[in-house]
């Protein structure tokens, strides 16, 4: 029997990564706290809101999605994890985005963002009220950035 991907070792400790740094530099819980490491990762996937992530990259990629953020780019996991997170926006937009990728590398997080993705069949769609945080390991050795938000809308 083969292992689905959300219970794979390396992603049962990335969702706790996720969640613990978003406790850590937020200053609130993403989820209600869990009784073990691999609830948590079942909790995060299947989460009525959009997580993603990113690793540390010259142009970093994509390591993460959960369940929502994989409906919404019409992708799946395999797929989700090798596209550049760059592309998740319009060429034209990519500049503002990393702009703000940025200031939340820079202060540690950001709670207002705002922009226009695009997913893999080009339908495009306006996120509102996104955090994006550092994402950082149990010894605090940094892995990336996350974003979550649960508001979005079609155009």
């Amino acid at each position: 029997m083969s292992t689905s991907v959300w219970e794979r070792p390396g992603i049962v400790r990335h969702a706790g990564d996720i969640v613990r740094s978003f406790r850590h530099l937020v200053g609130r819980d993403l989820l209600p706290p869990a009784a073990a490491p691999a609830n948590l990762a079942v909790m995060l996937r299947d989460a009525p809101f959009v997580v993603l992530s990113h690793g540390l990259e010259a142009d970093p990629v994509l390591n993460y999605g959960n369940r929502a953020a994989l409906a919404l780019w019409e992708m799946d996991f395999a797929e989700l994890t090798r596209m550049p997170s760059r592309v998740t926006a319009e060429p034209m937009l990519r500049e503002e985005r990393e702009r703000l990728l940025a200031v939340a590398a820079a202060k540690g997080y950001i709670d207002d963002y705002a922009g226009v993705r695009i997913s893999s069949s080009g339908r495009r769609f306006r996120i509102e009220n996104a955090i994006i945080w550092n994402v950082q390991d149990e010894s605090g050795a940094p892995r990336g950035q996350a974003a979550t938000f649960d508001r979005w809308t079609f155009l």
